[in-house]
């Protein structure tokens, strides 16, 4: 399992971003066990504000896991959550959504400061928890993604699913926003009209036009997929039902990740009908397939920290200038953004054909 210093990214181990780590389902009154970023968390839902609350996972009393535990009468009693706050099933602490112990329900003496653990803020939108990761602890320099098209008119939301977890370097993910060449073999793509990556500060962008073996009719398709930071990736396919496509994937630890997959559609009526709904569901089982296509060879290749590269593959060498931006700081994110921003055209397309690089 390669790690970050094997591709040589930068100083800290993981990303600086906004990341996801959980459906808006997976966050209830139940505490639940997580871990990212090399971190064990709990995660429940506030009864008093419910709002989801992220917190480290052990207590500092006694090294407890605050969440794994079905036995102790701090859950048999329904104690384990209590309003925000959540009780240790050991010893029956109680720590409040900002990770301060504010009750030890047997001691007279006062809280210990260093009676607290860590707390994390999320912001929940599009039926998604999300997470600002920042290894030097520093406010987000840039926004979440609005998703302005969940819950609009004419759309039909996506129904995020857990593709479950990978042992594969994030690397290996984003590289795909350039890899021209892969897009036939795994994907299917013939007679491609255009292939081009733009890279503008935090966001890297791919524009594909061509044809599919199976799924395009007589007119080629666009897909338009960026990154907004290293985690987040959207892709709008038009068409006859325009498609919006989200993939989201987050360290679990050096060299592991944690997939999640959805799909909107675009539908005639305003209120989707049950046969949109349908339509919808039909086009995402179509696209968790073609994702699948990548999952497969993510899963089953070593590292790839330096890449053979030849004529027709895309700049992957931009990509990965782009990338290390997050993995170092964000005082020096204008260094890398400096060396790759602009729009580059991979020749090998009707639009861009050899014959132009050859003359």
């Amino acid at each position: 399992m390669a790690q970050t210093k094997d591709y040589s990214l930068g100083e800290f181990t993981f990303p600086r971003g906004w990341f996801m780590i959980a459906q808006s389902e997976d966050a209830t009154e139940t505490p639940v066990a997580v871990r990212f970023f090399a971190q064990d968390m709990v995660l429940y839902r506030g009864k008093a504000s419910g709002k989801p609350i992220l917190l480290e996972a052990y207590c500092p009393h006694m090294g407890t896991h605050l969440a794994k535990n079905s036995s102790s009468y701090v859950i048999k009693d329904k104690k384990h959550v209590e309003g925000d706050s959540i009780r240790c099933p050991y010893h029956a602490w109680r720590f409040g959504p900002d990770g301060q112990c504010n009750e030890i329900p047997y001691s007279p003496a006062p809280i210990p400061k260093k009676a607290c653990v860590k707390s994390w803020p999320l912001v929940e939108r599009a039926g998604a928890i999300w997470l600002w990761h920042d290894e030097e602890g520093g406010e987000p320099d840039y926004d979440l993604p609005a998703f302005a098209d969940y819950n609009a008119p004419h759309w039909v939301n996506w129904n995020l699913r857990c593709l479950g977890e990978l042992d594969c370097h994030p690397q290996e993910v984003v590289d795909n926003m350039t890899d021209k060449s892969h897009l036939e073999p795994v994907h299917g793509s013939i007679d491609m009209i255009r292939f081009e990556n733009e890279f503008d500060d935090i966001k890297v962008r791919q524009i594909l036009l061509g044809g599919h073996k199976t799924l395009a009719g007589a007119e080629p398709m666009l897909n338009d997929t960026w990154y907004t930071g290293p985690g987040i990736l959207q892709s709008i396919m038009v068409g006859e039902m325009p498609s919006l496509m989200l993939i989201t994937h987050t360290p679990v630890d050096d060299g592991r990740i944690k997939v999640w997959y959805g799909l909107s559609v675009k539908v005639p009526n305003a209120e989707p009908s049950e046969a949109d709904v349908a339509l919808a569901k039909g086009y995402e089982e179509a696209g968790i397939f073609a994702f699948a296509q990548d999952f497969e060879i993510w899963g089953n290749k070593r590292a790839c920290t330096h890449p053979m590269m030849v004529r027709g593959d895309g700049p992957f060498d931009k990509l990965r200038i782009w990338y290390r931006q997050f993995y170092n700081p964000r005082a020096r994110a204008q260094e890398f953004q400096k060396r790759v921003n602009g729009r580059y055209v991979t020749k090998g397309t009707l639009e861009a054909p050899w014959e132009i690089d050859a003359a």
